[in-house]
C-alpha cells in the first residue's frame, strides 16, 4: 500500500465526525424499523439507505453532481414526487363507502383540526408562520403532503418534517388506540352500526372526482395541484377505461417514485444540519398534532353520537385522519374489540376517506394563509 492510497484511506476516517456517525446510525435504525417491524418499509428503507449514503465520510452521492441530490432536484424540489405518488394514491382509493354516507366528511374535518392548534403551539415556541404551518401538517399523518407544504414554506426542515410525518404514519396502530380507548366508555365502544350497502352508480363515481376538484380548485385554489392528482389517479380508476393506466399508477410508477423520493428525502438527514434543538421539537410537535387531531376526531364522533341518540360509535370520529386505510382498521380492531360483533370497517373506510381529502385542503389552506408563492 503506498502512501497516496493511505493518506485517502486516513483522509476518509478523519472526515467522519460524530454527527455523520450518529446519522449512520439512525439510517441502520429506520432500515431495521423497516425490515424487522415493517413499519412503513416502502419509505423508511430507502430513507434509511439515503441517510447513510450521505453521511458517508467524502460521500459522492450527495452535492452538485452526486445522484441523490440530483433526485432531489428533479422530484422534491419542485413537488414532482409527492404529485406522482397522489396519482398512485387516487388510483387505489375507493371513496364509495364516503359516497353511501355523506356526512362522513364531518368528520374528515374535525380528523384536521390538530394541524391548526399545533401550528399555534409551535408559534408559541419561537418558529416561524412558515415553519410552525409545516410543522403542523405533519398531524394529517399524510407524506406527500407534508413534503409539498414543507418545501414550499420551510424547505430547511423538510427531512425531520418527513421523517416524523411517515414515521408515525407508520405508528397509528400504536399512537392511537389508548386515545381512543381514553376518550370513550365501554358502551360507546360497543355500538354496533349496521351497515346497508347501496349501489353507487358508475356516474356518480365519475362525477365525484371532477366535482371535487373543480369545487377545491375554485374555493382553495392551492390546494389544486394535490387534489387535481388525487382525483385525476380516483377518475382513471372509476371511468374502467384505461386499467392499464391505473395499474401503472398505482404499481410501477408508484413504487419507482416512491424509491426516488425515500433515497432523496435521506440525502437530506445530514448530521451536521439534521441533529439540533429544533430537530427533536419537531418530533415532539408531530406527534403532538397527530394526538391532537385524533382527539378531536373522536370529540366530533361523540358529538354525533349525541345527535344520534346514542346511535352513531364515537371510535369512528379516530379515522378522520389521512392515513388510509390503516386508520380504519384501528376503528374495527377496536370496535370487534369491545364486541366481537361489531363490524365498522367500512363506516370507518367513509371518514377515513373523507380524511384523505381533508388533509390535502388542509395543505391548501395554510400555503393560502402563508402567502406561498
Amino acid at each position: 500500500m503506498n502512501s497516496e492510497t493511505l493518506s485517502q484511506l486516513l483522509q476518509g476516517l478523519t472526515s467522519l465526525t460524530w454527527q455523520s456517525a450518529v446519522m449512520l446510525a439512525v439510517g441502520l435504525l429506520l432500515i431495521w424499523l423497516a425490515i424487522k417491524k415493517e413499519y412503513e418499509p416502502l419509505l423508511l428503507l430507502p430513507i434509511g439507505a439515503g441517510a447513510i449514503l450521505a453521511n458517508l465520510p467524502l460521500s459522492p452521492m450527495v452535492g452538485e453532481h452526486g445522484m441523490l441530490t440530483l433526485l432531489y432536484d428533479m422530484g422534491v424540489g419542485n413537488e414532482l414526487f409527492p404529485l406522482l405518488i397522489f396519482v398512485g394514491i387516487g388510483a387505489m382509493t375507493d371513496f364509495g363507502p364516503l359516497l353511501e354516507n355523506p356526512k362522513m366528511v364531518l368528520l374528515g374535518a374535525a380528523g384536521q383540526f390538530g394541524i391548526f392548534l399545533t401550528l399555534l403551539l409551535a408559534l408559541g415556541l419561537g418558529f416561524s408562520r412558515e415553519q410552525s404551518a409545516s410543522i403542523g401538517i405533519i398531524g394529517a399523518i399524510d407524506g406527500p403532503t407534508s413534503i409539498y407544504v414543507a418545501n414550499q414554506l420551510a424547505p430547511e426542515l423538510l427531512a425531520p418534517i418527513t421523517v416524523a410525518a411517515y414515521s408515525y404514519m407508520s405508528l397509528v396502530p400504536i399512537i392511537m388506540p389508548p386515545i381512543m380507548r381514553l376518550m370513550t366508555t365501554a358502551k360507546e365502544r360497543s355500538i354496533v352500526m349496521p351497515y346497508t350497502s347501496r349501489e353507487i352508480s358508475q356516474r356518480t363515481r365519475i362525477l365525484f372526482p371532477i366535482i371535487v376538484t373543480v369545487v377545491v380548485g375554485v374555493l382553495v385554489p392551492f390546494a389544486t395541484p394535490l387534489i387535481g392528482m388525487l382525483m385525476l389517479g380516483n377518475l382513471m380508476r372509476e371511468s374502467k377505461v384505461v386499467e392499464r393506466l391505473v395499474g401503472a399508477s398505482s404499481n410501477e410508477l408508484a413504487n419507482v417514485v416512491t424509491l426516488f423520493l425515500g433515497l432523496a428525502i435521506g440525502s437530506t438527514m445530514v448530521g451536521t444540519s439534521f441533529l439540533n434543538v429544533a430537530t427533536l421539537m419537531i418530533l415532539v410537535l408531530g406527534l403532538v398534532a397527530f394526538c391532537l387531531d385524533t382527539v378531536m376526531g373522536v370529540a366530533f364522533g361523540k358529538l354525533m353520537n349525541v345527535f344520534s341518540r346514542g346511535r352513531f360509535n364515537p371510535l369512528i370520529g379516530a379515522a378522520g385522519i389521512s392515513a388510509f386505510p390503516m386508520a380504519a382498521r384501528v376503528v374495527q380492531r377496536e370496535g370487534q374489540r369491545e364486541n366481537p360483533d361489531n363490524f365498522l370497517l367500512m363506516h370507518a373506510m367513509g371518514a377515513n376517506a373523507a380524511g384523505q381529502v381533508a388533509s390535502v385542503v388542509a395543505g391548501g389552506v395554510l400555503l393560502a394563509l402563508m402567502g406561498a408563492a
